[in-house]
């Protein structure tokens, strides 16, 4: 095999394993980046042969929803969605414009709204935020598929 073949092949395998998408941050983003989210797993699952659960495949649109969400509602102008295959499990990263870090707040069940990062945190095995020389980049971390146990795979059951 040439290198040109090669090389074709292997940016081939590199899109199955990502996506991306710009948005410019209205409301009807939130529902693009949904179905990106699932159309890429789709994909991941028919392609590379990797499972991913039902719950898996929510959690990732609940995910991508609320990150994309944030952003539009936070950030002025546009943000970028990417999904990236990492060893079983899915890295959501959303960047934005805006400066601020988020903050969970503290638990409030009166409170009606703004749960969305406490949700966020809760069902990921990682979370970080990181400033970028314009604006912050989130990144979050979901398994694809569940331990026969039940329990989410890679995260601890709660006592």
């Amino acid at each position: 095999m040439d290198e040109a073949a090669r090389r074709r092949d292997q940016l081939e395998e590199e899109q199955l394993l990502r996506v991306s998408e710009a948005y410019e941050g209205r409301p009807p983003d939130v529902a693009r980046a949904r179905d990106l989210a699932a159309a890429f797993l789709t994909r991941v699952q028919a392609e590379q042969g990797l499972p991913v659960s039902e719950r898996a495949l929510g959690v990732v649109q609940l995910v991508v929803s609320e990150l994309v969400t944030n952003a539009c509602k936070y950030a002025p102008g546009p943000s970028l969605l990417d999904l990236e295959l990492a060893g079983g499990s899915v890295q959501i990263t959303v960047w934005d414009s805006a400066p601020v870090l988020p903050v969970a707040r503290a638990a409030d069940p009166g409170r009606v709204g703004q749960h969305g990062l406490e949700i966020v945190m809760a069902v990921c095995q990682s979370f970080e935020v990181h400033r970028e020389p314009v604006g912050k980049r989130t990144t979050a971390s979901v398994m694809l598929a569940d331990d026969p146990g039940g329990d989410v795979a890679g995260h601890e059951p709660l006592s």
